[in-house]
This record gives C-alpha cells, structure tokens and sequence, in this order.
C-alpha cells in the first residue's frame, strides 16, 4: 500500500503558475509510474500527466502540453506538476496516483494508489 500525499494547491489568478507535490511519506515509490489527474465540479476525473519510474518518460493531456511539466526526485521521493497559464476551467481538485506499473504506459485503471487531493482555484 502507498499512501500519497498531495500540496502545493490554493487559491491564483488567471494566468498563474502553481507547483504541486505528490509525496508517499514513509514509503518509497521510485518503482511507480505516477500521474496527475484533476476533478472538476461536476466532471469526471481526467488524467493530465504521467511520468515513468526513472523520469525518463512523460505524458501529457493535449490540453496541457506545453504548459504543465512532471518532474520526479527520487531521492525526495517526490512527483512535481508545474502548472502555467491556468485558466478558470481548470479549477479543480488534482490528485495524484501511483500505478503498479513503473512505465508511462498506463490505462487511467492501472493507477492503484490515490492521494485525497488538494484544491486549485484559478480566478478570473
């Protein structure tokens, strides 16, 4: 079992470049693919990012390349999302999960292990 750990979200204007944390405290994911995924009020949670065990394999949603980046440390044990230029749209709870698998190829079903969230509201 891996707990995760999500930080980093609160309240930004258009325009804004928030950074989120994944961590997994007392545990070690450096195996596990993780992916970031943002729930909008009434939506369907959506995956974002994804980054392979080492860091040398990302995915991005087409809605967000070129502005979100995931970066892993290994040695922090932690899983970055750098986000720029949000907009109101994508306020939304963002969770990260972790796959049993340490590749980027994952369906959104093999993300096993959830955080509770953090909140990101992007005003207008």
């Amino acid at each position: 079992q891996v707990q995760l750990v999500e930080s980093g979200g609160g309240l930004v204007q258009t325009g804004g470049s928030p950074r989120l944390s994944c961590a997994a405290p007392g545990r070690t994911f450096f195996r596990n693919n993780v992916g970031w995924f943002p729930q909008a009020p009434g939506k369907e949670r959506e995956f974002v990012a994804g980054i392979s065990w080492n860091g040398g394999s990302t995915k991005y949603a087409d809605s967000v390349k070129g502005r979100f980046t995931i970066t892993r440390d290994n040695a922090k044990n932690t899983v970055y999302l750098q986000m720029n230029s949000l907009s109101p749209e994508e306020t939304a709870v963002y969770y990260c999960a972790a796959a049993l698998s340490g590749t980027n190829s994952v369906p959104m079903s093999g993300y096993m292990y959830w955080g509770q969230g953090t909140q990101v509201t992007v005003s207008s």
